[in-house]
């Protein structure tokens, strides 16, 4: 301890020339971030030194957005030096709350696809398991969120405006991404053809790694961002435009797509991310191999969602355009090399380009995919039929199709729950599922229970530490031993103090940042945090609030106080999910202000929601709304986060819920709703039958547009559409009274405290099974076929 805090003020010395006592909450925060890397800077290069001098296979995990949140907690507990260096800081007189808060969120994703990426680097670094990332460093993130008279207004996320204390810059492992221009081939004096390329925008890749540690193992692998920037030759003079041109690559997470030039810098951000990531790799691989033809030995490629599938033609490019391979040598190797995530269900989600978009903007990839659907006809048209082909062909409908590159072009191919993967195979890739059933499996999605368990929820961490011999940290599996104590009262008193505890803390923040008072002590805090879509039916949850609003106004008071606690985000062209933002808003807006209401219902729309935002709620939260439409939800992971922190899960049997039910068993979840075979057999529903049919759902939707609640003029009017004239997309009238009495269940098993905090335990024990430890071990044994440490996924 004497030698850290020694360090330490030397390092703020030498940074900023002033005494510890002296510095603010970011200098101090940096210092230690910077500490920290220097601990971890051998463990990172005898990493490498391992995978080159033994050549072990590595896995590169490719994908548009990450989502890693704060680094600092996570670094401090996977080195193994939280206590040393929060006892240390606390005698230095400094507070380690605001340290850990000046961190900022790093702006790289938005949803579960971005948190899915980091917790399997992390979970990959804890297994000893060589998995890289790589995406693009954005200077700013989606956007940052705030309301303004209940609608969400969009703000610069300058997350990098103080630097990043954790990455490197490495300027000497630039690559050259080529957009636009004209290109031909040409034989060379050995008969060879040779790409030729004329009026190229030529683009400087730049990376910068950050480590991602291993948990308490000495493993220190790599995360690696690319920025775009104008290429250093000096014989060339670059105007401001062209500049700001290059800049805008990687200066925003996720560009507008709603018009062209939004669609074409996404596709730019896309083709620059697999061709800097594809020749990095080739590049490293050419270092420590004399051949080409074993890549797929020693290099493993993942596509995760359809985003980075370009990286496949790249691929293809390099080994034969650089590397003078036959096309049937590069596509034995790409194939080989390259795998796939499907991460949708949503026909509009499964991404494709205008052909002529693609060709114009990289017309070397456009002719190699050309090439690639061409040979893809030849080959399976005889066997299949036309008709079949024709559907599942990379070109079609004058668009790149994106998942049907990704699936051609792999030779792994899989979903992220059970479901999921199902409905791949039968309705949303069966073409391709027909073709080729051999590459078609399930890796059903996990979470990391060190950051969403130890990190975020000390409480109950420390709980079951006192009552698990097993070391459940390094073994995920080993939290099942907690069920035993389902039926113990005195430990469900204990876990019942966490939850209150956690409870507590939540309700303090809720008051200081949003000024509402809730009741931790005897209200239900039922939490709905995810993206904001139409699918995921934030708007069931809004109309139940608007029935108990009602309710309450009639003179009947809930049976149990509620807290209704939304975060989300909407992308902002997606004018329908910022209209339910505005919607719940005005909800609670209303009821928190209303005197007849007062502590029986509050509802808190939590801005900017992201990670930090997470760690805050989900070890508070009493219920896990999971609510989509069945057959609409891929996997989920935060149905994951919350019942690993004892809330109860009310769900539909959607994603991966359809897993936790099974795991749990139906005493310890509450379900509702049609069935994925149910919605698909409704063919003549009708919304407008439902409402006429229900005089109580009638004076709900009715609430959207007479006056019940103030300021939603116009966007009352627009859902009471959606739900009424254009017949109500995602079935919420359908769905409503299931929902209402399994919110009745709810408050009623809530009232036993001891049946309540029963079903918690055992939500709690069988969570280890959803470990992203687990899931990424199924990758690298199945996949990837990567070595690993044994210890902890058996």
């Amino acid at each position: 301890m004497p030698e850290f805090k020694e360090q330490y003020k030397n390092m703020i010395l030498r940074l900023y020339a002033e005494d510890v006592k002296d510095s603010d909450a970011h200098q101090q925060y940096t210092a230690l971030a910077l500490w920290l890397r220097d601990y971890y800077a051998p463990f990172l290069k005898a990493t490498r030194q391992h995978y080159e001098n033994d050549r072990v296979k590595e896995a590169y995990y490719f994908a548009i957005e990450f989502l890693p949140g704060r680094m600092l907690e996570t670094n401090m507990l996977n080195l193994g030096v939280t206590d040393v260096v929060t006892t240390a800081m606390m005698q230095m007189g400094l507070d380690m709350d605001k340290v850990v808060d000046a961190e900022p969120n790093p702006g790289l994703g938005n949803g579960g696809l971005g948190r899915l990426g980091s917790e399997f680097l992390d979970s990959a670094a804890a297994l000893h398991m060589p998995l890289n990332g790589n995406g693009i460093r954005y200077q700013y993130g989606l956007f940052r969120q705030s309301f303004v008279n209940g609608y969400q207004v969009e703000m610069p996320d300058d997350w990098l405006r103080n630097g990043n204390a954790w990455e490197v810059r490495k300027e000497n492992r630039a690559c050259l991404v080529r957009f636009g221009g004209n290109t031909w081939l040409a034989e060379d004096a050995f008969g060879r053809l040779v790409p030729h390329y004329e009026n190229t925008t030529d683009v400087l890749a730049v990376p910068y790694d950050t480590g991602v540690v291993g948990y308490q193992n000495q493993t220190v692998n790599t995360f690696r961002l690319w920025s775009a920037e104008l290429p250093t030759d000096p014989a060339v003079t670059y105007t401001l435009q062209q500049k700001e041109e290059v800049n805008e690559i990687t200066e925003i997470l996720y560009p507008d797509d709603s018009n062209y030039e939004g669609r074409l810098l996404r596709l730019k951000q896309e083709y620059f991310l697999v061709s800097a990531g594809v020749q990095s790799i080739v590049r490293h691989y050419r270092k420590h191999h004399r051949s080409l033809n074993h890549m797929d030995a020693t290099v493993a490629i993942h596509i995760n969602d359809t985003h980075p599938a370009m990286a496949i033609p790249e691929m293809m490019r390099i080994l034969m355009d650089e590397e003078f391979m036959s096309w049937d040598q590069a596509w034995a190797i790409t194939t080989k090399v390259m795998s796939y995530t499907n991460h949708t269900l949503l026909s509009e989600s499964l991404e494709t380009w205008p052909q002529d978009m693609v060709a114009q903007t990289v017309p070397r990839i456009y002719q190699i995919i050309q090439e690639i659907d061409r040979r893809f006809r030849e080959l399976q048209t005889p066997v299949y039929g036309a008709d079949r082909v024709n559907r599942c062909t990379p070109l079609g409908d004058g668009t790149v199709r994106m998942a049907y590159l990704a699936v051609i072009g792999s030779h792994s191919v899989n979903g992220v729950a059970k479901l999921h993967t199902e409905l791949l195979e039968k309705d949303v890739l069966k073409d391709l599922y027909r073709i080729y059933p051999a590459r078609f499996n399930n890796k059903t999605n996990g979470i990391t229970m060190r950051r969403w368990l130890q990190i975020a929820n000390p409480a109950l961490t420390h709980l079951l530490n006192e009552k698990l011999n097993g070391d459940w940290c390094h073994r995920p599996l080993d939290i099942m031993g907690v069920q035993s104590f389902a039926k113990d009262p005195t430990f469900l008193k204990e876990l019942q103090e966490v939850k209150h505890k956690n409870k507590v803390a939540l309700a303090k923040k809720i008051r200081a940042r949003e000024n509402i008072s809730v009741d931790p002590e005897h209200a239900i805090f039922d939490v709905q945090i995810k993206r904001l879509h139409a699918y995921k039916r934030q708007l069931l949850h809004a109309l139940f609030i608007i029935d108990e609003y009602q309710q309450i106004k009639a003179g009947q008071p809930l049976s149990v106080p509620r807290v209704h606690i939304f975060s989300a985000k909407a992308a902002p062209s997606y004018y329908y999910a910022k209209e339910i933002i505005k919607l719940i808003n005005e909800i609670a807006n209303t009821v928190n202000h209303d005197p007849a209401v007062g502590d029986q219902l509050k509802v808190v729309f939590v801005p900017n929601y992201g990670v930090s935002e997470a760690e805050d709620m989900i070890p508070a939260a009493d219920v896990s709304e999971q609510i989509s439409l069945a057959g609409k939800e891929a996997s989920g992971t935060s149905n994951m986060k919350l019942m690993a922190n004892g809330a109860i899960t009310l769900a539909t049997m959607d994603g991966a819920n359809i897993e936790i039910a099974d795991a749990v068993g139906e005493d310890n979840i509450v379900t509702f709703g049609m069935t994925v075979d149910e919605v698909s057999a409704y063919t003549n529903y009708s919304s407008q039958a439902i409402f006429d049919s229900d005089k109580h759902l009638q004076k709900v939707v009715n609430a959207l547009i007479d006056g019940t609640i103030p300021n939603i003029t116009r966007e009352g009017r627009d859902i009471y559409n959606s739900l009424l004239q254009y017949n109500d997309e995602y079935f919420v009238l359908a769905d409503y009274e299931s929902y209402v009495k399994a919110q009745d269940k709810i408050s009623t098993l809530y009232q036993d405290p001891e049946k309540w905090y029963s079903m918690a335990c055992i939500n709690i024990a069988k969570s280890g099974q959803f470990s992203s430890d687990l899931t990424i071990a199924r990758y690298g044994d199945d996949i990837w076929h990567l070595t690993r440490d044994q210890v902890g996924v058996n």
